[in-house]
């Protein structure tokens, strides 16, 4: 009768999340032709991605699962803020598009306007976790939605985490969005959302493609993981650089610190500006999140004119008090780095660069 009885509750449960996990924002797995390309990737064995230098996700001994509950029953002190943090809201429909400039949403999210092109990076303005009551925005910052939003030339994706893809922000985007960029695996996601195949720019590490004329953007390596539901590493993750008439721009998207760093900034000598993450790192994965006293190390092997630094000021996602990243950013500053810091929605004009 006992077991009888735990195995209808096991049926139940069983029901109930795949009935969870089956639900639109979800997304979908690779596959038919886009699983076959992915087959071919050097990066994609024993049924999923790897990154390039192998170092594992998890650094303690504590599961990845067993990290993430001690992260959401354990009290750390600071990890949110107790007041509204200073939040701009800028009219963007009426920026000028013919300014250079970068608006920083909190988080990874930011608009970027180079040489007339608009370019949205990771929005998430919704959700970013499957439930809404996880990973709660900070007190004030959750004020842009995407009707704020001006028509996209390129959306750019860096990996299909729920905080840098939020289907609800993504869908209600969908008709004033000309071009999406994200590596290869993710646009099986946005296909099932009803996104046209043919605006879908799908890149593998080391691959390129023209956007425009004088727009290129290039999919590099990062040091992270990717998952939206049970299973993980089935889609790609990565960095870009985008390459305007006048701007060369890394985008960083979530990652540890490794050699790839130097690679890129031999390859790429004329960075700009490099958008890096800057928050939500632990000693439990720091092969994945880029640890404090490792950032300005960073920035020099990218050899960047200035640095900008996100994945903080909106949610938390780790254990360090909330504001340990805008000091990490103070510390850069002190290092003879140039760094932008700016409010939340306040836009930066981003100057161009002396030929």
């Amino acid at each position: 009768m006992v077991l009888s009885i735990l195995a209808t509750i096991i049926v139940i449960i069983t029901i109930i999340v795949g009935i969870f996990i089956n639900q639109t924002k979800f997304g979908q797995l690779p596959r038919g032709e886009r699983l076959e390309r992915i087959k071919q990737s050097p990066n994609f064995y024993d049924d999923k991605f790897h990154n390039l230098h192998a170092p594992p996700t998890m650094t303690s001994d504590k599961s990845r699962f067993a990290a993430m509950w001690d992260f959401i029953l354990k009290k750390y002190e600071n990890r949110e803020p107790n007041t509204d943090l200073t939040v701009v809201k800028t009219d963007l429909h009426k920026l000028n598009q013919a300014d250079n400039l970068l608006v920083w949403f909190g988080h990874s999210s930011y608009l970027l306007q180079l040489d007339g092109k608009r370019i949205l990076v990771d929005p998430v303005f919704y959700d970013a976790s499957p439930v809404s009551f996880v990973n709660k925005p900070f007190k004030g910052t959750n004020v842009y939605k995407p009707k704020d939003m001006p028509d996209i030339d390129y959306l750019v994706i860096t990996h299909d985490h729920w905080d840098h893809l939020d289907y609800k922000t993504v869908t209600e985007l969908k008709s004033r969005i000309r071009f999406v960029v994200c590596p290869l695996g993710v646009g099986e996601h946005f296909e099932y959302w009803g996104f046209d195949k043919d605006k879908i720019i799908e890149m593998d590490w080391k691959e390129s493609s023209i956007l425009d004329k004088g727009f290129t953007v290039h999919c590099l390596t990062a040091h992270h993981f990717s998952g939206r539901g049970l299973q993980s590493n089935r889609t790609l993750w990565a960095s870009f650089v985008l390459q305007t008439p006048s701007q060369t721009v890394f985008i960083g998207g979530d990652g540890g610190y490794g050699k790839h760093f130097a690679e890129i900034g031999r390859q790429f000598s004329n960075i700009d500006l490099a958008i890096l993450e800057n928050g939500q790192y632990n000693a439990d994965w720091r092969y994945i999140h880029t640890m404090p006293e490792l950032l300005s190390q960073e920035v020099k092997d990218l050899n960047a004119g200035s640095v900008l630094t996100v994945h903080h000021s909106k949610y938390a996602l780790s254990t360090h008090p909330w504001y340990e990243p805008l000091e990490n950013e103070q510390k850069l500053l002190n290092d003879s780095i140039n760094v932008i810091i700016s409010d939340i929605g306040k836009p930066i004009k981003l100057t161009t660069p002396t030929p």
